[in-house]
């Protein structure tokens, strides 16, 4: 593979760093050639690392893509990467003159890029916007920046993302940490409990919050003491801070660290960063390659590296209350302060070393190249549509479970989701997303796509909507009359109660569909007996079986974030409102109550649907008088389901938390609002459930009391779990055919 690097070659800071550590590391196994519109340092730099590099420069580019064109034709790359607003320009000109794929890498957001200089803003930020636009894919630097991008309107599948990763081979001795330390100009002693941060002062890095914080943190914790490694147009500003502050003493400017940041990171204690700003900066990996406990802004793609209150402390930007508690807490603890570094450290160097940044770019490479190479086609990819964007998790689940056996069909597919939320699907799935309102939008995205999906759930129902029902029909015929095959995709059936809705539904249909897959037998029923005839239907499972749970760490900075210990005993009740459970609120309480006193679970009331979830929850734990907890928003399926694997019961009235917690093997128990949920769990041979209106305590407290006895015997239900999950394939088996696959 041969790959041609354009980039201005006046970079510096993280940005600088990405892309000389990555061709250096890349020309071990591909060819990596840079070409730099000026020489000076960073070139210098790039020829003593091996790197190979060209000077291309002057101002004069319609000469300039001439001459790139012919020594890229000349030397056979196959792929163009720029990085920054000059070779974006470039990049996007060299398109139509070399037929190549030409890709950038996205390291800050342009429209802060130029912060202070309006001039330059107008001009340069201006032709980057433009440049960024034209461009074949883009890679962003953490997810966040992908997601920043896509919420301004950029094409959601033309995107990956990347992490600045860093050598993490253990550092040599640094020596002596106060003589270093004192040398820099810091009061320090053996007790000094030592903050650092290496950054531009200037106002993205927003070093007024730093210090405002340290100052805060100082008042509770009078060990602590700040160096400031870096400088810039703010310098004298936060050092009338320190002064108003009453803090000059403890707090240092070191100006920059010349010799390499090891001896920096070695001397340090705590490591923070306050940006408004950031993709993925190397301050904080390189921070964790010294174990050292990390507070940082939760922005960019911080997040992604620092699972809050397990292996670092977020807080807002601006917020130098939050920091100075965060560096208060770490400063007076130090086994809490040696637990976070080491939590850190090791996510970090098996998540985010340079070794994996390289596999990642030469995946992205392979990616590309196979879909610039993709066979034109009259017609191409799906058209998914199904109760998606409302907050509801497991509706959510569906999608992202379909979307996973898709790709698994085809990686480089065309997908469009017809949503109520689209920028939110656009932004959670990285497909591109249409409005259910925006009937002219998945009209023609029907007329392009080969497969209609009528995704998973209950949709063809009429208990919670007629205009729903109406909906979906409408768009299955939508579907067919624009050419599609058609598919209902691992779905429950009904209730259809109206004989006219019935009669059609099944009109539609039987002339519309081609395959229907059931979630369970009691749908195939309702299909029968409404007529239903024509299509091929096939007994499968719901697609969120195939789901995983998040890892540990994510799972325990969710609960944590809801004020859950972790590794506690627990009882879920996972509640919705619906008619009459307003009545039968209070049975819950008196359950949950039960169930702590003779089990010693205390209950958490967890939401599926976020918006309204949450308030059934209250009302059933109104008055309880025994510890709980609630979990108003578990995030995605994966973190959901990792919250449900910590339960040791789960009474649900929500479907997919039983799904979900039955694909851990957890013990279930059911109140049926709705005939999908008993259909569930007599399809995995649970038979733990009553009906709403029959709910009482006696037997609420009975099911719990069976539940817990088959917490020792898991077996049957896990057998049972095992067997739909192989049987969910026939869902992706039945659109491969479609697809012709």
């Amino acid at each position: 593979m041969k790959v041609i690097h354009l980039i201005s070659g006046g970079d510096s800071g993280g940005a600088k760093t990405h892309v000389l550590s990555l061709l250096q590391n890349l020309n071990k196994v591909i060819t990596a050639q840079l070409v730099c519109f000026r020489d000076g340092p960073f070139a210098e730099e790039a020829r003593q690392m091996g790197i190979p590099t060209e000077i291309m420069g002057g101002n004069n580019i319609p000469r300039l893509r001439r001459q790139l064109t012919a020594y890229i034709r000349a030397g056979g790359y196959q792929l163009i990467h720029c990085h920054g607003s000059r070779a974006n320009m470039v990049g996007a000109l060299l398109r139509s003159s070399t037929g190549l794929p030409v890709v950038s890498t996205v390291h800050s957001d342009y429209k802060l890029d130029y912060m202070g200089r309006p001039l330059s803003r107008l001009t340069f930020g201006t032709i980057n916007a433009w440049a960024l636009r034209h461009l074949d894919y883009r890679i962003g630097v953490s997810d966040a920046m992908v997601d920043l991008l896509i919420s301004r309107g950029f094409a959601p599948d033309r995107f990956y993302a990347i992490y600045n990763g860093i050598d993490f081979t253990p550092a040599p001795p640094q020596g002596d940490r106060l003589a270093y330390l004192r040398n820099l100009g810091a009061d320090v002693d053996e007790d000094s409990v030592v903050v650092g941060i290496a950054a531009r002062l200037n106002p993205v890095k927003d070093m007024s919050t730093l210090v405002r914080g340290f100052a805060a943190g100082y008042q509770k914790c009078k060990r602590l003491r700040l160096v400031i490694a870096g400088d810039g147009e703010e310098r004298e500003k936060l050092g009338a801070l320190v002064k108003e502050l009453g803090v000059e003493k403890q707090v240092t400017f070191a100006g920059w660290i010349s010799g390499g940041m090891d001896r920096f990171y070695a001397a340090l204690d705590i490591n923070a960063l306050t940006s408004l700003s950031e993709t993925f900066p190397y301050a904080l990996t390189e921070g964790a390659r010294f174990h050292l406990a990390t507070v940082a802004t939760a922005v960019g793609g911080i997040p992604f590296l620092i699972d809050t209150d397990v292996n670092g402390y977020l807080f807002q930007p601006g917020d130098w209350k939050t920091l100075g508690e965060h560096l208060a807490a770490l400063g007076n603890d130090d086994q809490l302060r040696r637990q976070m570094g080491e939590k850190l450290y090791e996510k970090a160097s098996t998540q985010f070393s340079i070794q994996k940044t390289v596999d990642t770019q030469l995946h992205i490479y392979e990616d590309i190249l196979r879909r610039h190479s993709r066979p034109q086609t009259g017609r191409d990819g799906v058209v998914i549509c199904g109760a998606y964007g409302r907050g509801n998790a497991g509706d959510d689940a569906i999608l992202e479970a379909i979307l996973q056996e898709m790709r698994s069909i085809d990686p480089d597919m065309p997908v469009t989701v017809i949503s109520k939320d689209p920028k939110s699907t656009r932004l959670t799935y990285r497909v591109r997303s249409v409005s259910r309102m925006a009937i002219p939008a998945w009209q023609s995205a029907m007329k392009k796509a080969r497969l209609y999906i009528n995704g998973g759930g209950s949709l063809i129902q009429d208990v919670t909507s007629r205009r729903s029902l109406w909906f979906y029909l409408h768009n299955i015929s939508a579907a067919k009359r624009a050419g599609c095959k058609v598919q209902m995709y691992g779905c429950g059936i009904g209730p259809v109660t109206r004989e006219n809705h019935r009669k059609l539904a099944a009109k539609v249909l039987n002339r519309n569909v081609d395959v229907i897959t059931l979630r369970e037998p009691n749908s195939l029923d309702e299909l029968r007996a409404m007529g239903v005839t024509e299509p091929q239907i096939l007994l499968t499972a719901d697609p969120a079986l195939t789901l995983h749970r998040a890892s540990d760490d994510e799972t325990d900075s969710v609960l944590l974030r809801a004020g859950i210990p972790p590794h506690g005993r627990y009882i879920c009740f996972a509640l919705r409102q619906w008619r009459g459970f307003e009545d039968k609120a209070p049975l819950f309480a008196r359950a949950a109550k039960y169930a702590y006193e003779t089990y010693g679970l205390t209950p958490v009331f967890a939401a599926v649907e976020k918006h309204q979830d949450p308030i059934a929850a209250r009302q059933a734990a109104a008055h309880l008088d025994i510890p709980h907890y609630f979990l108003d928003d578990a995030g995605g399926a994966g973190t959901i389901i990792g919250a449900l694997s910590r339960m040791e019961l789960v009474v649900s009235m929500r479907l997919h938390a039983l799904i979900f917690a039955a694909g851990q093997g957890i013990p279930l128990a059911g109140v049926v609002y709705d005939p999908k949920v008993s259909a569930f769990l007599r399809y995995i041979g649970q038979e733990l459930f009553t009906d709403l209106d029959a709910l009482t305590e006696e037997n609420l407290r009975n099911m719990i009391d069976q539940a817990a006895a088959q917490a020792s015997h898991p077996e049957a239900q896990a057998a049972a779990v095992e067997r739909l999950q192989a049987m969910e394939h026939g869902n992706m088996e039945a659109a491969r055919r479609l697809l012709g696959m």
